[in-house]
């Protein structure tokens, strides 16, 4: 067996929410603790730190693993889904996992997999947590697939989790109200370990609050936490100025991830990492201002307000519902420029929502990624022209950016998204 052929067979074989959507979705832990016991329990072998959360896990997660490289530590970072290769999803150092492993790792183990009949969330789980054991990481950052309470990755026990925004997505699974979703990824929150919460949203706010006072965990408010006093840009890069509660400063910060949503990220960032100073480890200033610079090159994280290139500016962005998207169209819009918008979407997003968010004073080409949940671009485009927007189809996302790069003047800007699955084709990322 070759690596692909393992990949071919843990999405075939195994339920993938990737390919299959819904289907593949297996809440609930027995089944994950059992698998990992099978493999001698390698998720308590090192210490992790556990983020969920609707938008701003993947940004949270990548920029946390590159301050604690920078601090010095083997940190580990396991994320999904990934934009082109699976071993994107399990890193050391920003260095994805060796192809062979994998494979090796599905090899040897598939009569294991046949006793349990895991997800392929729940083997890649496994898969990250024995890679990070063998690899003897000095702490881990592991983001979860979906909800939190019942998500694959909640058997570890953290040393601070952390909580994102909360927004509708995966309604059919999470629930249909912000409550519901709430408590879902409120999940993480364990026994005794600090939690940081990233932003106030009033009517879910209490939730949070009830189970840590249940769980007896410190509840720690990012957003009174650090106070954004400045934000610029430069080139690839935000730079802003934060005010602590303590009086301090933090002036000059640069971060290599651009978008406008990150100032809701950053407190979060921030304050788990105090969290962490504060029960023992050692992250120095320096390690900080590093670490936020240079994310994309020490973690290797891509589609988050990505610049791919100038005259005219392309950016590609992994927004794909709500809150996502509102974020980057405000950013686009702010910026004053003739907009051209390249999007595609996977059937199970809130479709006609995400529509309504985009602007109308820009020129769509709807795409369509090589995917069975993919939305088919006729469809889509069908739509979006029903709302009084004004594009053509042009499925294949590649030639989709080669013509909207022909259309543009050096001024323009044209926006990439709607789905990691567009990303995942475009040969520019």
């Amino acid at each position: 067996m070759n690596y692909q052929q393992a990949i071919e067979f843990l999405y075939h074989q195994y339920p993938a929410f990737e390919r299959q959507g819904g289907m593949a979705y297996k809440p609930g832990l027995d089944n994950v603790s059992a698998l990992s016991e099978a493999f001698g329990n390698p998720h308590s072998k090192f210490k992790a730190i556990h983020i969920a959360g609707t938008n701003g896990k993947g940004s949270s997660s990548n920029l946390i693993a590159a301050v604690l490289q920078k601090a010095g530590y083997k940190t580990g970072l396991y994320t999904s889904p990934h934009i082109h290769d699976f071993t994107e999803r399990i890193r050391v150092n920003g260095e994805s996992i060796p192809p062979e492993i994998v494979t090796n790792f599905v090899e040897r183990h598939n009569d294991v997999f046949k006793n349990f009949h895991p997800s392929f969330f729940e083997i890649t789980t496994i898969l990250a947590f024995y890679w990070f054991a063998l690899q003897e990481v000095d702490i881990a950052v592991i983001e979860t697939g979906m909800g939190g309470r019942l998500d694959a990755t909640n058997i570890i026990h953290p040393e601070v989790s952390l909580i994102t925004n909360i927004s509708f997505d995966h309604t059919q699974y999470l629930g249909n109200t912000l409550q519901e979703i709430t408590l879902e990824k409120a999940g993480i929150i364990k026994e005794h370990v600090p939690v940081v919460i990233s932003e106030f949203q009033e009517e879910i706010f209490p939730v949070f609050e009830t189970i840590a006072n249940q769980r007896n965990s410190s509840l720690i408010k990012a957003f009174d936490t650090y106070l954004l006093q400045e934000i610029r840009f430069e080139n690839e890069y935000s730079i802003t100025d934060w005010k602590k509660d303590d009086g301090t400063s933090l002036k000059e910060l640069y971060c290599g991830l651009a978008g406008t949503y990150q100032q809701k990220n950053i407190p979060a960032v921030l304050t788990a990492l105090e969290t962490l100073k504060q029960i023992g480890w050692t992250i120095p200033d320096s390690a900080i201002y590093e670490g936020f610079k240079d994310v994309v090159h020490l973690t290797g994280f891509k589609g988050r307000w990505q610049v791919l290139g100038y005259n005219p500016l392309v950016i590609c962005d992994a927004a794909h519902n709500i809150a996502g998207i509102s974020y980057s169209v405000a950013q686009l819009q702010g910026m004053n420029k003739t907009i051209h918008i390249i999007i595609g979407m996977v059937k199970d997003k809130e479709i006609s929502k995400v529509l309504t968010l985009l602007p109308k004073e820009a020129f769509f080409y709807f795409c369509e990624a090589a995917s069975s949940r993919a939305l088919p671009a006729e469809i889509l485009c069908e739509q979006a022209v029903g709302i009084g927007l004004n594009g053509i189809v042009i499925k294949d996302v590649n030639e989709a950016l080669k013509v909207a790069r022909e259309r543009a003047t050096a001024d323009d800007v044209i926006w990439v998204g709607g789905s990691l699955y567009v990303l995942g084709e475009l040969t520019v990322v």
